[in-house]
C-alpha cells in the first residue's frame, strides 16, 4: 500500500507531509484544503501514467485549472516556479516536480525532475540537467513499467498509484436520471452505473464470501427493502418524464403491498442509493485499489452515517484486495463510527493557519483521548467543541 504523500507548492497546501493508513478520513471546515489535497494525489497520479494535462486529470477527477490556480501564492514566500508530489510504499518510492509557465501555459504540464526507486535501486531519475534531455512532457516511470515483471513490487506500486480517483458521487446521477459525465469501471466518478455494478456484485457474491457478507449488511443498513438490484427501467413505474438509464437500482419495500411495492432508485432515499454506491466501492473485483470520495457523507442523517462508518472500515480492513480509501466528510457522526483503535484506520482534521496554508493533523487515540472518552466524550462532541482541531471559528 501507498504509506506517505508529499506535496509542495500546490494550491493552499505549501508543504505537507501525509503518512496513511488503509481508510483515512478527513474532517474540517469549508475550504480548510481537504478537496485540494485529494486533488494533488489526482496530479501526482496523473504524472505516474506519464502525462498531466486537462483530460488526465479530469479523468481522475481533478477539477482543471491554470498554472497560477495550482501553484501556490502566498505573499510572504518566495513562489517555486514548479510543483513537487511524492508517494512511497514499504518497498518503492516515486517523486517528481513539475513546471507549466504561468504567461504561456501549455497543454501539458513538464517533468522537471522524476525519481522511480525500488528498494535502493534507482529504476527512473532525471532531472533537468541530465545529459539525455527526453521529451518533458512525458514521464519516465510509466515508460520503464513495461520492462518490469508483472509481480515487481514498483510495478505493483505505481499501477495502484496510477489508478487513484477522486469520486463525488451526485444523487441525479446515482437514480440514474442523469448522465455520468466522466464513466469509468466499475463505477463513473459521479455514481453512474451504479444498477450494472450492483447487479455485478449480487451475481459474483456466490463465489465471493465477503460479498454475501457485505451484500446481506446492505440490506440491514437499508431498512425499509425486503430486496434490491437492478432492472431495465420500461420494466419500472417510472414516469415518462423522468429522463432515466437503460438499468435503474430497484428496490422491493417490506411494508407496502403486493403489487404496489416495487420501487426504482428514482423514488428512493437517496441514503440507501449511497449505501450500495460504498458497497460497491468496498468489494467489486474492479474497483480502484486507491481511490478518494469527496463528501462521504452525502445524503445521510446521522445514525445512519455512523453506523454505515463502522460497516465500511469493516469492509475495507477485510477486503483481500488490500483496497485502500481517503474520505472528507462535514458530518459529526462519521467521526463515532471509525474504529480508530485500529491503526489501519486514521482520521486527520484539517485547517487553514493564520498564512492561510493547509495543516493537516492525525487524532490519535492516546491515553488523554482514552480519559475523555470514558467521561462521555465522543469524537463527534470533541470535534464540535474544537478540541481535535478542524473545526472553524465562526
Amino acid at each position: 500500500m501507498i504509506t506517505k504523500i508529499s506535496v509542495e507548492a500546490f494550491k493552499s497546501l505549501e508543504k505537507l507531509d501525509l503518512d496513511l493508513g488503509q481508510l483515512n478520513v478527513f474532517v474540517g471546515a469549508n475550504g480548510s484544503g481537504k478537496s485540494n489535497l485529494l486533488e494533488a494525489i489526482g496530479v501526482l497520479s496523473a504524472a505516474s501514467d506519464g502525462k498531466v494535462t486537462d483530460q488526465t486529470l479530469m479523468q481522475r477527477g481533478v477539477r482543471p485549472g491554470v498554472p497560477k490556480l495550482y501553484k501556490s501564492a502566498f505573499p510572504a514566500e518566495r513562489q517555486s516556479s514548479h510543483i513537487y508530489f511524492s508517494a512511497s510504499s514499504p518497498e518503492s518510492h516515486y517523486d517528481v516536480s513539475l513546471n507549466n509557465p504561468m504567461n504561456d501555459p501549455s497543454p501539458a504540464w513538464r517533468f522537471k525532475t522524476e525519481l522511480f526507486v525500488r528498494g535502493n535501486i534507482k529504476l527512473v531519475s532525471r532531472g533537468p540537467a541530465s545529459r539525455e534531455n527526453p521529451n518533458t512532457e512525458n514521464g519516465l516511470a510509466a515508460l520503464k513499467a513495461v520492462e518490469l515483471k508483472e509481480n515487481d513490487p514498483a510495478l505493483v506500486f505505481l499501477r495502484r498509484l496510477q489508478g487513484y480517483v477522486i469520486y463525488s458521487p451526485t444523487t441525479p446521477v446515482l437514480r440514474g436520471v442523469a448522465p455520468e459525465t466522466q464513466p469509468r469501471q466499475p463505477l463513473g466518478l459521479s455514481g453512474g452505473r451504479l444498477p450494472d455494478a450492483v447487479h455485478e456484485l449480487l451475481m459474483g457474491r456466490r463465489a465471493n464470501v465477503p460479498s454475501q457478507k457485505v451484500t446481506r449488511e446492505v440490506l440491514e443498513l437499508i431498512g425499509w427493502a425486503r430486496s434490491y438490484g437492478s432492472a431495465v427501467s420500461t420494466d419500472l413505474p417510472l414516469s415518462p418524464s423522468a429522463s432515466s438509464s437503460p438499468k435503474v437500482i430497484r428496490f422491493v419495500d417490506r411494508y407496502m403491498k403486493e403489487g404496489r411495492n416495487v420501487l426504482s432508485g428514482y423514488d428512493a432515499s437517496e441514503g440507501a442509493l449511497y449505501i450500495l454506491f460504498l458497497a460497491v466501492l468496498a468489494v467489486h473485483p474492479k474497483a480502484p485499489l486507491f481511490s478518494a470520495v469527496d463528501n462521504a457523507d452525502h445524503g445521510l442523517n446521522p445514525g445512519l452515517a455512523k453506523v454505515l462508518m463502522q460497516r465500511f472500515a469493516e469492509w475495507i480492513l477485510s477486503s483481500p484486495h488490500q483496497r485502500q480509501i481517503l474520505l472528507t466528510s462535514h458530518n459529526p457522526a462519521v467521526l463515532d463510527g471509525l474504529p480508530l483503535q485500529d491503526d489501519r484506520v486514521r482520521l486527520f482534521t484539517v485547517d487553514r493557519d493564520n498564512h492561510g496554508k493547509t495543516t493537516v493533523k492525525r487524532v490519535v487515540v492516546d491515553k488523554k483521548l482514552l480519559d475523555m472518552a470514558s467521561q462521555g466524550w465522543t469524537l463527534s462532541r470533541l470535534w464540535m467543541n474544537k478540541l481535535i482541531g478542524g473545526m472553524p471559528d465562526v
